[in-house]
């Protein structure tokens, strides 16, 4: 499990760091915009950690 939360704590401040810079450059404004891509960036990493976890795990 720790291993889990920190490849979490990596790829959910780099994928929502992502969104919101897409969100950024589409040229959105305000805080809604900013504050759901980087939940959907955060959203995203719970899968893509636990990938990560387990393929770690396999070697």
């Amino acid at each position: 499990m720790r291993l889990y939360f920190l490849i979490f704590t990596l790829a959910a401040t780099t994928l929502a760091g992502i969104g919101i810079i897409a969100v950024l450059a589409a040229g959105f404004d305000g805080w809604e915009p900013i504050v759901i891509a980087a939940a959907l960036g955060a959203a995203v990493a719970l899968p893509a950690a636990w990938i990560a976890t387990q393929k770690i795990r396999a070697l």
